[in-house]
């Protein structure tokens, strides 16, 4: 009632509601994301407090990590079965959940269950594949500027928190830190459920950009299981989902498997404090937001294979130097803004190939195996940083190797033909 209510009152000032969808999303997105970032920064002393090491503690994070990308494919298909709202509103109590248990965890086996699987599993029940699909059913102009707002919201979420999260952490305790994203995420929850729906038909509406109201599309056959797997093995057969998985798996790698992890630990081994490791990666933060909305922009108006060859040899040279350049503040601050315009710009042009191959329905499942890609990548690195870290006494190494692997990632895009856009 709500949502057909605000509708009409926004039509009749040339205002489509599949605005509001996408910001819903974008607010979604972004206490989503501080959920998995905020614990991710308080490594150090949630290590200190509960005895154990960084790399000890790596190893929930790298499980977190890995298992909200093997989750998402799944999520995929309950999502095409049971539908966008649902599926954010579960999603959304089961991030409360794991943040609160984190709060008041005090044991090891807690730590695992908190942070390793309830963490895990919640956000990839949402990830990319509601990115995919809002922007697929709700929007045929503006498509990839849309899919940069909400790819950026994700990043911006995971990063522009983390400095009152690191004030509260010094000041309060990193258990009082956690309650940012926990309370945030439970005052997006009625939002969802009041504003959201599933496609514009079901308020009468065609999409933004489209000039007839579509009919819903038939159901994939199957459940959720079957739906999922059915989109793999139809990807599989393809040669632009290898190269679209591999090069988003070093994404995830370098993104949030060594930068978000792994910076705030590599500024306190060079002296750094807390406070202002946290303000690098706001900037991160605040940088990709503005990459990645232009990214969309970008994606709308040239090749999306293009874009990706200077997106990942760019983030290639800016790791490199971080390996080799300056590690003063100051040093650090150009590498977080030069690397925060190209954290998650891959993500607009990797969607839209991706459903420019799969189709408007198939593609958003196809998107959250690449996803499962990209998060088994940021677990593999966040615990492989950390293990790297305890036994070299370093991080630089870790960020020499990957950044050769962002200039193998570039250089695979040669072997993606243009895509005709399909249908189904």
């Amino acid at each position: 009632m709500i949502a057909q209510s605000l509708s009409e009152a926004l039509a009749r000032r040339g205002i489509h509601y599949a605005w509001v969808v996408a910001g819903v999303v974008f607010l979604n997105a972004i206490f989503g994301a501080a959920a998995l970032g905020v614990p991710a920064v308080l490594i150090a002393p949630m290590a200190a407090d509960l005895g154990l090491t960084v790399g000890e503690m790596s190893a929930p994070q790298g499980v977190r990590f890995a298992l909200f990308g093997l989750v998402a494919p799944f999520a995929g298909g309950l999502v095409v079965r049971y539908g966008l709202v649902r599926m954010m509103l579960i999603a959304g109590a089961l991030i409360v959940a794991g943040l609160a248990m984190a709060a008041a965890m005090t044991t090891v086996w807690e730590m695992w269950l908190a942070v390793g699987v309830l963490l895990g599993v919640a956000p990839g029940l949402v990830a990319m594949q509601v990115n995919a699909a809002v922007a697929s059913r709700w929007f045929v102009a503006r498509r990839g500027l849309v899919l940069g707002v909400l790819g950026g919201a994700m990043a911006a979420g995971t990063l522009v928190f983390i400095p009152p999260a690191a004030w509260v952490a010094e000041t309060f305790g990193w258990r009082a830190a956690l309650l940012i994203p926990t309370v945030g995420t439970a005052l997006v929850l009625p939002l969802v459920h009041l504003l959201m729906r599933e496609r514009p038909s079901d308020l009468g509406l065609p999409a933004y950009g489209d000039d007839a109201v579509r009919p819903v599309p038939p159901r994939l056959p199957g459940n959720f299981v079957q739906v999922s797997v059915g989109a793999l093995a139809l990807a599989v057969r393809r040669p632009v989902f290898w190269v679209l998985a591999g090069t988003f798996a070093v994404c995830g790698a370098t993104s949030l498997g060594i930068t978000q992890t792994h910076l705030v630990p590599f500024c306190g081994d060079i002296g750094i404090s807390l406070v202002a490791a946290s303000w690098l990666l706001a900037v991160i933060g605040v940088c990709d937001l503005i990459g990645t909305i232009v990214s969309g922009w970008l994606s709308d108006r040239y090749d999306n294979r293009w874009l990706l060859v200077w997106y990942y040899g760019f983030r290639g040279v800016s790791l490199l130097w971080l390996a080799f350049g300056d590690t003063t503040l100051a040093g650090l601050a150009i590498f977080a803004v030069v690397f925060g315009l190209d954290y998650i710009a891959t993500v607009p042009p990797t969607t839209k190939l991706t459903i420019a191959a799969f189709g408007r329905e198939t593609g958003p499942v196809v998107i959250a195996w690449i996803f499962a890609a990209h998060q088994i990548g940021a677990g593999a690195m966040a615990y492989g940083a950390g293990l790297g870290r305890d036994g070299f006494g370093s991080y630089l190494p870790v960020f020499f190797v990957a950044g050769l692997l962002c200039l193998v990632a570039a250089a695979t895009f040669v072997l993606v033909r243009r895509e005709r856009p399909a249908l189904a």
